[in-house]
């Protein structure tokens, strides 16, 4: 296992807790108690998912930015978390290159979201981050 089971576990819990309107960390605790991840996987997992929570506000106004014709409401889910998911990289984890969060952003939207999200979800990224080269 590595980050790549633990940025998809990071995901799936953001759109649950999403879909459930369920921030708590009840919600992250019953999550990581019913789905076993190895430590370090854990640890991403509950460093990223309260991270967003406590920045939502932030990471969702960059995603709002980059928006072209559309409402963070009509995003589905499964893209919304995987941006949050993204973005929380880009601007939290200095460990992590821009390149491999775009890129395993578009690979998690390919195997969980709609066939042609990826290129949605590959604008958006990149609007943000050249948003932040200004």
């Amino acid at each position: 296992m590595g980050r790549k089971q633990a940025r998809e576990g990071a995901m799936k819990l953001l759109f649950q807790m999403e879909s459930n309107n369920d921030f708590s960390d009840d919600a992250l605790n019953i999550y990581l108690d019913n789905f076993k991840h190895d430590e370090k996987e854990t640890e991403y997992i509950k460093e990223a998912v309260i991270t967003i929570r406590d920045n939502v506000d932030e990471i969702d106004n960059n995603i709002i930015l980059n928006l072209e014709g559309w409402s963070i409401h009509r995003l589905a889910k499964v893209d919304l978390s995987v941006l949050r998911l993204a973005i929380y990289e880009i601007l939290y984890r200095n460990d992590i290159p821009v390149e491999v969060s775009i890129n395993e952003a578009i690979e998690t939207v390919k195997k969980y979201s709609k066939e042609d999200s990826f290129k949605f979800i590959n604008g958006v990224l990149g609007g943000f981050v050249r948003s932040l080269d200004k």
